[in-house]
């Protein structure tokens, strides 16, 4: 092979590299930024803090900036390098990813809006503790997922799938207390309905780390497990010899 060819195609293999690292970064900084707007977000809902609540609406713009970057950087590759098997579905899988953080960052803003809502009446320590503890869960959760999307770590992403499982009897626990108060002093119904929204934005954000974590081992191993059973999503991340 020519020599001068044989360069050439080294060159653009590592800047392809550059570019494929690059959309990895960018996708880890967006989940840093929606986990912080979503510990941001429920933390003024606790407290009653409406600066910090006004700030998570401010930067939901950040977030979305950031997946149109992103998801335009990913066209870009696929227009100019044309991708195949595995770089091709790390690209795709990096649409997906950013897909659902903003969308994460879309329930961050409605709990925002909520904390505003509320923060003129009363906040009773036994309506916000386990809309506390489930934040952290979920927070948990998407952590565990942007760090299995780092480290391509398909055992830390069937973990995540797993924990979902805490989420959804989190919010059921919530819904039915909340419903409780409400039916005990009709004074509650404005505030109860509120926090039950809440805890669905919150159940929905650990929907969708699931999800990241469901790409995550469709990266790894190449298969789909989005409606998977969960037996079945085990053999794959655990192959039977």
């Amino acid at each position: 092979m020519d020599t001068d060819t044989t360069h050439l195609r080294k060159h653009i293999s590592q800047q392809f590299n550059a570019e494929l690292q690059d959309i990895r970064t960018r996708v880890l900084a967006m989940g840093g930024l929606v986990h912080q707007q979503i510990s941001d977000a429920t933390t003024a809902l606790v407290r009653g803090d409406t600066a910090l609540a006004e700030g998570v609406i401010v930067n939901e713009a950040r977030v979305d900036a950031m997946e149109l970057s992103i998801d335009e950087e990913c066209s870009h590759i696929i227009a100019l390098r044309q991708p195949a098997a595995s770089d091709l579905r790390l690209i795709l899988a990096v649409i997906k990813v950013i897909t659902d953080l903003e969308r994460m960052g879309d329930k961050a803003e409605r709990i925002a809006v909520i904390a505003l809502e509320l923060s003129s009446q009363s906040h009773p320590r036994s309506q916000f503790d386990e809309i506390q503890a489930m934040a952290r869960n979920v927070l948990g959760m998407l952590h565990e997922a942007l760090d299995a999307f780092a480290r391509m770590d398909t055992e830390s992403a069937y973990k995540v799938t797993r924990d979902d499982l805490v989420v959804d009897r989190q919010y059921e626990s919530i819904t039915r207390q909340q419903l409780t108060f409400m039916l005990e002093d009709p004074r509650t119904i404005s505030r109860g309905l509120e926090l039950m929204r809440v805890a669905r934005a919150l159940e929905r954000i650990g929907d969708h780390s699931g999800n990241l974590c469901e790409y995550v081992i469709y990266l790894v191993k190449g298969k789909h497990v989005r409606h998977a059973s969960p037996q079945e999503v085990e053999n794959i991340v655990h192959p039977k010899a």
